[in-house]
């Protein structure tokens, strides 16, 4: 059987690598670099230079911990950009090797159906190679959205890819959207320095995210001297050789030298051929699937971004080990039940399960208990003590509905909350559980005994 990836991300990739283990022939369709958004231009490159401007920013506060540095510490956002780059690419030539290895045939250029059995590929030489195929698998992801109104110019007007290739600290920022790429971002150019404005439209940032979440995230902005305006619209943006200048819905206006434009991604679903075989697709030109990652037609499934589930590099990989499963032959279904996020701001989020407006929307009974990270020891040997835990629980049973943590590591420390939930355990199952003292990891047993306290 020869099943055909088209798109190389964390979901082409996990399908790729799965189904070869199948016994499957593999080829994988990528017109840019392997890793797709997530390894180039979203995921890795931006922890990158989260690492370091905070980094950065600590080395301007070391005396707090004993340590005292003679002379000057500077930011050189261009080395930062060149760390960032050879991570990358060190994480590109991993994934090539291993597929080499594996036996994985990969074809640069862009892949277009033109049968639910050829895939027609434009090669970056010039020319075309049609691929025949038993089994398809669409993974094609996202791009930075863009509004019409002000598009991307590079320069003056970022999207997300541009703020990446920057090699000059601006000295000032406004961004569009205070969701989960703009607030990375602000934090990143704020630790180093940037003047940061935040425009979103929405009562709150990242507004997906429970409400507690969001009030102790604009407080740690604003402590920052980062300004947030919700509830708020760009209607119109002019650009000069000094910077940008922003028109707001409230009748006022921000100037800047750089605007970065933060709000959401586009879907890679047109120009595909999806039209030309009968592949569904929604109003956000998502395409639409079936638990198992198919499509509307037999043998042809889709994954990832352009699926428009959830649009987080790990749902795609484990989508992508479901489409190729059932790609060869096997039954396996996708559970959403139970999808972790993480936010990579100062202070981190990491998140699982039901937020508070959603139990309060869908009325459902439940408690909750919160545990703050200052009442921790080991936060204060590291001088992190802005953050919180949360367990949100099924009154009648006390079954673990949702777990949201911010603060230091949250990324790390929420896994086990997305282990409970799936288990279906309960808060008394995780206050009953020893935890390793002193640890981050122990806030989370010190909540889950504060809801029967």
């Amino acid at each position: 059987m020869h099943i055909v990836v088209i798109g190389g991300g964390p979901g082409g990739n996990g399908a790729a690598v799965r189904a070869r283990k199948l016994g499957a022939d593999v080829t994988v369709i990528e017109d840019m670099e392997v890793g797709g958004t997530c390894l180039n231009r979203g995921c890795i490159p931006t922890k990158a230079l989260l690492y370091s401007s905070a980094m950065y920013a600590r080395a301007q506060d070391l005396n707090k911990y004993g340590i005292i540095l003679e002379g000057t510490v500077r930011a050189d956002l261009k080395a930062m950009m060149d760390r960032k780059d050879k991570i990358v690419g060190t994480s590109v030539k991993g994934i090539m090797a291993s597929y080499k290895a594996d036996g994985i045939k990969v074809i640069k250029g862009r892949g277009r159906l033109v049968s639910t059995a050829t895939v027609e590929v434009s090669l970056p030489e010039g020319g075309a190679q049609a691929i025949e195929a038993d089994k398809i698998i669409i993974a094609t992801g996202s791009r930075p959205a863009e509004v019409p109104s002000f598009p991307f110019d590079g320069a003056s007007i970022l999207s997300s890819d541009d703020a990446l290739r920057l090699t000059e600290i601006p000295s000032s920022m406004i961004i569009v959207g205070a969701g989960a790429i703009g607030c990375e971002f602000a934090s990143i150019f704020r630790d180093l320095g940037t003047d940061i404005t935040m425009v979103e439209m929405l009562p709150r940032p990242l507004a997906t995210e429970d409400t507690d979440v969001s009030v102790l995230l604009t407080k740690e902005f604003k402590k920052k001297k980062m300004k947030i305006l919700t509830s708020t619209g760009v209607t119109g943006v002019s650009t000069s050789p000094e910077g940008v200048t922003a028109a707001l819905s409230d009748g006022s206006e921000l100037k800047a030298e750089k605007m970065l434009v933060a709000v959401g991604r586009s879907l890679n679903s047109s120009e595909i051929g999806l039209e030309d075989i009968g592949v569904s697709t929604g109003k956000r030109g998502e395409i639409t699937v079936d638990e198992r990652m198919q499509t509307s037609v037999n043998g042809i499934y889709a994954i990832g971004d352009v699926a428009g589930k959830w649009l987080l590099a790990h749902t795609a990989y484990f989508e992508g080990l479901v489409a190729a499963e059932n790609a060869c032959g096997l039954e396996t279904r996708m559970d959403y039940s139970c999808v972790p996020s993480a936010v990579f701001t100062t202070p981190e989020i990491g998140a699982v399960g039901i937020r508070d407006f959603q139990a309060e929307e869908l009325e459902m009974n439940v408690v909750s208990s919160t545990y703050h990270y200052r009442t921790l020891g080991k936060a204060h040997t590291m001088g992190e003590i802005a953050g919180f835990f949360k367990i949100i629980s099924e009154a009648e049973t006390d079954r673990i509905l949702g777990v949201h943590i911010a603060g230091a590591h949250a990324s790390d420390l929420i896994h086990e909350a997305v282990i409970a939930i799936r288990k279906g355990l309960t808060s008394r199952d995780i206050a009953g559980t020893i935890h390793a003292h002193p640890t981050l990891s122990e806030g989370l047993m010190d909540t889950a005994i504060n809801m029967h306290d």
